[in-house]
């Protein structure tokens, strides 16, 4: 598999055909491709929540600037952030490692009241400003593995983010909706699908210093 030719065969899909889906296998393989996204600390202050009701993604359209590619796709993956990283979830995260790794608790220690007090010294707003930046590095991950895939998919800011939150009780969970990602399979129709990528060439985005 060639990265850089899967990663020219994506494009943001205008149109999905709306009677392919994907199989509980590909979606299992976004989850995964999300859940190994990198975060700062390791902390993961994010949650993926999978859609694949076609009534409640006809309904989200409307709260999508009326995007048809929302209620088209086979699954609508919302990427949210955490609203609150407190003591409770610091210490679970460390908890993890423990387990994970048999990490003795005096080697976390430190790390560990670090980032309690840091975190602590943090407004609702600083803690939600960092977890939403941390989204758009898994957004990029699962645009990778979408290319990887040959899935289709198209990443999107342009939602009414209060609208979803109410739609989807994700303040119930703690949870504020920062971006969303259609996936699926492009409709033969779509224009888009067979123009040529617009990028700068790569000496003009990439600066050299040796």
């Amino acid at each position: 598999m060639d990265i850089l030719k899967q990663l020219d065969w994506r494009y943001a899909c205008e149109k999905f055909d709306s009677e392919k889906t994907l199989t509980t296998e590909q979606i299992d393989r976004l989850k995964n491709g999300f859940n190994l996204t990198a975060t700062s600390y390791g902390l993961q202050p994010l949650k993926l929540v999978v859609i694949q009701n076609k009534a409640l993604q006809e309904k989200l359209v409307a709260h999508s600037y009326n995007q048809q590619q929302i209620g088209q796709a086979s699954a609508l993956l919302v990427i949210c952030a955490e609203k609150t990283i407190d003591e409770s979830f610091i210490r679970d995260y460390f908890e993890r490692i423990k387990a994970i790794r048999n990490t003795p608790d005096e080697v976390l220690e430190s790390f560990r009241a670090s980032l309690i007090t840091n975190f602590s010294n943090k407004s609702q707003e600083e803690i939600l400003t960092w977890a939403s930046k941390q989204a758009y590095i898994a957004l990029g991950n699962l645009l990778a593995v979408c290319a990887v895939e040959e899935i289709d998919s198209c990443p999107m800011e342009g939602f009414v983010s209060s609208a979803y939150d109410k739609e989807l009780k994700l303040e119930e969970k703690g949870l504020k909706s920062v971006l969303v990602l259609p996936v699926g399979f492009r409709a033969e129709d779509d224009m888009f699908a067979s123009m040529n990528k617009v990028r700068k060439p790569v000496d003009e985005s990439c600066i050299e210093i040796s």
